[in-house]
C-alpha cells in the first residue's frame, strides 16, 4: 500500500495540521504501508486555469491536467497511490489557498461531465481530509463549516473513494499569545486544550492512518441531487 499525504498548511513542522498528518502516516506505516508527505507550500503551482483541456473530446488521456508546474509530478504520483490524506487549516471557513488550488487540479481532470458524474480515476482508493481550526466544535453548524467540509468530502469520495473527515477544533494558534493580537481568545484555555485534547486528536489521526492503509473501501454515497 502507498499512502500519499499532503500538508496544506504553510507551517511545515511541529504545528497542528502537519502533526496530525505525521501521526496519520505513522498509523499507516504501522499497518505496513509505504508513505510520503508532500509539503504543498514548498511547490510553485496554480489552481485550475479553466483551459478545459481535460474535457476535450480529442484528449489523448483521461485525468491529466494540462498545466505544467511543480504540481505536475505530484499529480502523476497520485495515479499510483492506494490512499490519499489531505490536511489543511481552515481559513475564513474553507481550506487554505494552497489546498484549494491543489484540490482543483487533483479532482477536476477526473470528473466526467456526464449525468452520473462518474469518475475517470481508474480505481477506488481510501481518502481522508484532516481539518484544523480555531473555532470550537459547538460553532461548526452555526457558521456553516459542516456543510463545506461535507461537500469537500463528497467530492473526494466521488472522484477517488470513500472519504473520512477528521476535524480538530479550537486549536492553538500561537506559541506565545502575549506576542500577538489575541483578545478574543482565552490563552490559558487554548494552552490547556492543546495539552489535554490535541493528543487525543493525534491518536484519532493515527487510527485514521491505519484505516487508510486497509483495503476496506466502501462505495461513496450519491449526491442528494442525483437521487
Amino acid at each position: 500500500m502507498k499512502v500519499l499525504a499532503f500538508n496544506g498548511s504553510p507551517r511545515k513542522r511541529n504545528w497542528n495540521t502537519v502533526t496530525l498528518l505525521e501521526h496519520a502516516l505513522k498509523g499507516a506505516m504501522s499497518a505496513g504501508a509505504e508513505t510520503e508527505l508532500v509539503q504543498l507550500y514548498d511547490l510553485k503551482f496554480s489552481g485550475c486555469i479553466s483551459c478545459f483541456s481535460c474535457k476535450k473530446r480529442s484528449r489523448k488521456e483521461d485525468g491529466v491536467c494540462a498545466v505544467n508546474d511543480d504540481l505536475t509530478p505530484v499529480l502523476d504520483r497520485v495515479k499510483d497511490a492506494d490512499s490519499l490524506i489531505i490536511g489543511t487549516p481552515v481559513y475564513f471557513g474553507a481550506e487554505s489557498a494552497a489546498t484549494r488550488s491543489f484540490l482543483e487540479r487533483l479532482c477536476f481532470p477526473y470528473l466526467k461531465y456526464a449525468k452520473d458524474m462518474r469518475s475517470l480515476f481508474a480505481r477506488r482508493i481510501n481518502t481522508a481530509m484532516i481539518y484544523t481550526m480555531n473555532v470550537p466544535e459547538s460553532m461548526l453548524e452555526t457558521i456553516g463549516y459542516n456543510r463545506h467540509f461535507s461537500m469537500s468530502g463528497w467530492t473526494m469520495s466521488t472522484i477517488f473513494g470513500a472519504c473520512e473527515l477528521l476535524l480538530s477544533t479550537d486549536t492553538m494558534q500561537y506559541g506565545n499569545y502575549d506576542n500577538f493580537e489575541s483578545e478574543i481568545f482565552d490563552k490559558d484555555a487554548k494552552i490547556k486544550r492543546h495539552t489535554e485534547v490535541f493528543p487525543a486528536d493525534c491518536s484519532r489521526a493515527f487510527e485514521l492512518g491505519v484505516r487508510m492503509a486497509s483495503g476496506n473501501i466502501p462505495e461513496p454515497k450519491p449526491a442528494p441531487w442525483l437521487k
